[in-house]
């Protein structure tokens, strides 16, 4: 099976119009965090939605000011996104290989939900860098996998089965350690990561805000 017929038949699985998991929160921490990162600015700037499924977070970016562009690997995401948001610049991209984008040109990437998605993670990570400008702004989500959460699924076989299912569409599984090391080694900076969602202890979500270094 291709990878794109792969991803075509996980999007045709989700019901249209499904809102992400914790949109709440996501749409605070980006808008806030996206608006700092551009705060300097004359206008809101560019941001890159890597990941971007129906449009919710890039039509959000787009009432905030900002010029947006979204990216999908699976067409059947763009579809809706067009349908609930016409004026959205929408573009279909390869799961693998260098997106078809210029070097250092946004100010900001948002990626919810998606790194845990991606099996090359240095090849993604590069292509996020070369499409930032100089000491601009990475942010992203992804589900937590803190200390409690962890023995939680250790306790119950049925549970830990059904997290780490090899038919799963999750391939990475990141800590608030892992995920800042990761960033760290590819040359982010002022890079933080805290959890949201849930209970102290085994919160759902790794939000994470992080800096191009400069040239």
């Amino acid at each position: 099976m291709a990878l794109r017929d792969y991803h075509e038949g996980l999007w045709e699985a989700v019901p249209e119009g499904s809102d992400p998991p914790d949109l709440g929160l996501r749409r605070t921490f980006l808008l806030e965090h996206a608006r700092s990162a551009c705060a300097q600015r004359q206008t809101p700037g560019r941001a890159l939605d890597v990941g971007c499924g129906e449009g919710h977070l890039a039509a959000e970016l787009v009432q905030a000011g900002f010029t947006v562009v979204g990216l999908d690997v699976a067409e059947e995401p763009l579809r809706r996104a067009r349908a609930r948001h016409p004026a959205l610049d929408l573009r279909l991209v390869g799961a693998e290989g260098p997106w078809p984008l210029p070097d250092a040109s946004f100010d900001v990437v948002w990626a919810g939900e998606t790194i845990e998605h991606v099996a090359d993670t240095g090849g993604w990570l590069s292509e996020v860098r070369r499409v930032l400008r100089s000491g601009g702004s990475l942010l992203l989500s992804t589900p937590a996998h803190g200390r409690l959460a962890m023995l939680g699924l250790a306790l119950s076989q049925r549970r830990f089965d059904a997290h780490f299912d090899p038919l799963s569409d999750h391939l990475r599984f990141y800590t608030r350690r892992t995920l800042t090391r990761l960033l760290e080694e590819f040359g982010f900076q002022d890079i933080e990561v805290r959890e949201a969602g849930g209970l102290p202890g085994a919160r759902r979500l790794l939000l994470a805000s992080a800096r191009r270094s400069r040239f």
